[in-house]
């Protein structure tokens, strides 16, 4: 009896000994094996807000949520943007399951206009010393003051959504009105001093050591967060968001729109030629895109292709020159018009428009040219070509006979008294008649 209870308290005490050990031998949580934080998850945002930049953020977010990062750091420094890619980017950021980090950065960095609404509406806001947030006015399509009653309808939205993210973020409302209807544009020391945003850090390091322990609510749900070793993964753009991100520069809208218009100008003026055309057809259609995305001034677009129909007709038309003149004039204004706006970053560059416009327009003037003086010359062969040639006279009546012509026979007419074996020029073709006269001694060639 004393040995069947020994030998069950053995087995018990090695069963115990096995699990104990295979228990050291589980892969362990990273929190539990080395107390290491989840990672934080960052992107940068540089450039103008356009669709591309808010497909970016989307993705980079839902990228952060499925590897359970702790929080999403976007590092920002934009001059403003599209009104619906900025609801678009501030949807995803008060809606995210985990929380948002704008920090505006490097020094001279800016937040400003559309960047002022998305940096509010972060669960924090922080600021690269020497930066500045503001002037938040919205513009209309041309970049000018949006006129009349949809002024005030425009604008009373505008603010009416910047209000409601600051009021949700516990930030300074009646600032952010200021920066609407006025377009007041603070310091980073200011915009703390205010409470616009939460506070200022030197560097990404120094931000995350300052909000280290810092709690985020999400609804009933409260998130402190771990970031002072937090390891940082690097996210970068896709090549589908670099391609939209490059759309959306004027510089490259332009550059796209008269290509197009070359390529198409050149199908028009050699059909069949294919190759022009597909490439000008494709170029047109990513040019359009990318003015839906930018301050255009639909004048300029509208001048740019009258010049286009002006350069068509000189082909059909004997302008002498007055309709390559009017396309020339109408492509430069309609360039110079074509992005009408006093945001920079929203304008063609002088350094681009100028050489784009020279190279095009000589091409346009090249290309003219030459298909006009191909429409007028003389063919050298067939019927018209027999004007100029030498021929002798084989028979002949009064103003009538037949004529040895480019080794073929002819009827002919001429003014003069002609008679067989007398050389002679003709100097038009009628049909199959030809009309002659007589060759001068000092031109004679038979």
């Amino acid at each position: 009896m004393n040995r069947k209870y020994a030998t069950r308290v053995l087995a018990v005490w090695g069963l115990l000994l096995a699990l104990t050990v295979a228990a050291a031998f589980l892969p362990q949580p990273a929190d539990s094996q080395d107390n290491q934080p989840r990672a934080v998850y960052a992107i940068r945002i540089e450039g103008a807000i356009s669709p591309g930049t808010a497909g970016f953020l989307a993705s980079s977010l839902q990228k952060a949520v499925d590897a359970n990062a702790q929080a999403l750091l976007i590092e920002l420094d934009t001059p403003g943007g599209l009104i619906q890619s900025t609801r678009s980017m501030v949807k995803s950021i008060m809606n995210a399951p985990i929380p948002i980090i704008i920090y505006v950065s490097p020094s001279g960095a800016q937040a400003a206009s559309a960047g002022t609404m998305i940096t509010m509406s972060a669960d924090v806001a922080a600021m690269a010393p020497s930066t500045n947030i503001g002037a938040a006015h919205p513009v209309g399509g041309g970049g000018k003051d949006i006129e009349g009653a949809m002024q005030e309808k425009v604008l009373n939205d505008t603010i009416a959504f910047a209000q409601g993210i600051a009021k949700e973020r516990n930030r300074n409302v009646g600032w952010v009105k200021q920066a609407i209807e006025k377009s007041v544009s603070i310091t980073s020391d200011e915009a703390v001093a205010l409470k616009v945003v939460d506070l200022i850090a030197t560097s990404r390091a120094d931000l995350l050591q300052k909000i280290n322990g810092r709690v985020i609510e999400r609804g009933d749900l409260k998130i402190t967060l771990n970031t002072a070793s937090a390891p940082v993964v690097e996210l970068s753009e896709t090549f589908r968001d670099r391609i939209l991100r490059t759309l959306a520069d004027p510089n490259i809208a332009y550059i796209l729109m008269m290509l197009g218009l070359a390529g198409l100008y050149f199908e028009f003026s050699n059909p069949g030629t294919v190759l022009p055309g597909i490439i000008g057809g494709i170029s047109l259609i990513l040019a359009f895109y990318s003015f839906q995305t930018l301050p255009v001034n639909y004048a300029g677009i509208l001048l740019i292709l009258l010049g286009l129909v002006l350069f068509i007709l000189e082909l059909k038309i004997a302008s002498h020159g007055a309709l390559t003149v009017g396309g020339l004039i109408s492509l430069t204004l309609g360039s110079l018009m074509l992005f009408d706006t006093p945001q920079q970053y929203a304008r063609v560059s002088l350094s681009v428009l100028l050489p784009v416009l020279i190279t095009v327009g000589g091409f346009f003037v090249a290309i003219t040219f030459l298909v006009v003086r191909a429409h007028t010359r003389v063919s050298p062969s067939g019927i018209t070509g027999l004007v100029g040639l030498p021929g002798k006279v084989k028979e002949w009546d009064q103003d009538r006979g037949r004529v040895l012509v480019h080794g073929e026979w002819w009827h002919a007419s001429s003014p003069d008294q002609l008679a067989p074996g007398d050389v002679i020029e003709v100097t038009a073709v009628d049909g199959m008649h030809l009309v002659v006269q007589r060759l001068k001694p000092n031109n004679q060639g038979l």
